[in-house]
């Protein structure tokens, strides 16, 4: 699996190896050996999988500790512009964001640490999105930040009567008015 840094070094590209004959491929998309030699301490709990329409914006959702959670990201049909945005206060990358084509194409996955609100943009009919987190979901733990933060200022590449957003997700607060992650805040 070939591992690359974004601009953020904390979250990670992975390119999973694809073997190739006449019946099409094989690809190992996950080996908790291989995490645990990238990523020590990550141990998944929960594997979850949307299905999204074309213009399906999702984000930018994230848990509070003691839920905090890491996700493993992939499309497996369709694709994705996904979105992670650092929320730890004093990390030098606080408010910046990384955005990655994710498609059944490139196979590409993203690796987003405890720390970040995560989103994405479905960018045809029927994009399936599915994600490893390394804890549980606690509704009481849910927090997000709007999408459309001009602090932030994702760039979605799309027109945004384009966009089909839940009334939910319509309503959020800034980057400023949510609650982070503290700078000595243990996440892990």
């Amino acid at each position: 699996m070939k591992v690359t840094p974004t601009e953020i070094p904390d979250i990670l590209l992975l390119e999973p190896r694809l073997f190739y004959d006449e019946r099409g491929y094989f690809m190992e998309f996950f080996s908790q050996r291989k995490l645990e030699a990238l990523l020590p301490n990550i141990h998944f709990v929960q594997e979850n999988q949307s299905l999204s329409g074309y213009g399906v914006l999702r984000g930018l959702h994230y848990q509070l500790p003691p839920f905090a959670q890491s996700k493993l990201v992939r499309v497996v049909l369709g694709s994705a512009l996904d979105v992670a945005v650092d929320i730890r206060e004093g990390s030098p990358t606080f408010g910046k964001y990384v955005a990655t084509l994710l498609s059944k194409e490139n196979h590409l996955m993203m690796y987003i640490p405890r720390g970040f609100a995560h989103g994405f943009l479905a960018l045809e009919p029927n994009t399936i999105f599915q994600y490893k987190c390394d804890n549980y979901y606690s509704p009481d733990h849910e927090a997000s930040i709007a999408w459309d933060d001009p602090t932030i200022g994702v760039e979605w590449g799309m027109a945004r009567s384009k966009l089909i957003v839940s009334d939910k997700d319509k309503n959020l607060p800034s980057l400023m008015e949510a609650p982070h992650f503290l700078k000595d805040q243990k996440l892990y």
